[in-house]
């Protein structure tokens, strides 16, 4: 049974999938009340602003991310399966809601500070726990690295594109999609 939502998700939910095809920009509140069969002006008794949805919708997601790579450090183990547990935990987050996905990773950059600061420190945090792993990886002798953060961009990158083509009935699950883009991402790092 699908959880009933309350008027302010619905907005959020509406608003994320119109933020993704049409982008944040390009998103008018009259499109969000359009698209949500709603008067323009009854939205704001729900919300403050659009950027509040996009704030709302980028943080959520990124305490998503940094709950998931917690969970995937937290059992003591080599790098490289620290590595492959933070891929498919940034893997899960990823496919779980695409629409939320796509926006947290493209349309952030429309965040006013100091908002956009905030969440680019949360960014750099989240690719220097990726870093950690790398150089313990490199310390250990199961990686050969030139350079960690290289490393880390090109991992994310491949990762961040999910969004793109992941179908829910597509021919691999999330946890298949991990898996594979583990084995050919670590391919590229063991010594």
């Amino acid at each position: 049974m699908e959880a009933v939502l309350t008027r302010k998700e619905q907005i959020e939910k509406t608003a994320t999938a119109l933020f993704k095809s049409k982008g944040y920009a390009a998103t008018s509140m009259r499109d969000l009340a359009n698209a949500l069969g709603i008067e323009a002006a009854s939205i704001y008794s729900h919300i403050r602003s659009k950027e509040e949805i996009l704030q709302r919708v980028c943080f959520k997601m990124a305490d998503e991310f940094f709950d998931a790579l917690d969970a995937a450090e937290s059992m003591e183990s080599t790098a490289t399966v620290r590595l492959q547990r933070a891929i498919a935990a940034h893997v899960q987050v990823l496919t779980q809601n695409t629409e939320a996905s796509a926006v947290f990773l493209h349309e952030w950059r429309h965040l006013s500070e100091p908002l956009h600061s905030n969440f680019l420190a949360l960014r750099d945090k989240y690719e220097a726990r990726f870093r950690e792993i790398i150089h313990e990886g490199i310390q250990r002798g199961e990686f050969t690295v030139p350079d960690e953060k290289f490393a880390v961009l090109t991992i994310l990158s491949a990762l961040n594109w999910i969004h793109t083509w992941y179908k829910p009935e597509g021919k691999m699950t999330p946890t298949e999609i991990a898996e594979n883009l583990s084995e050919m991402l670590l391919n590229g790092l063991r010594s």
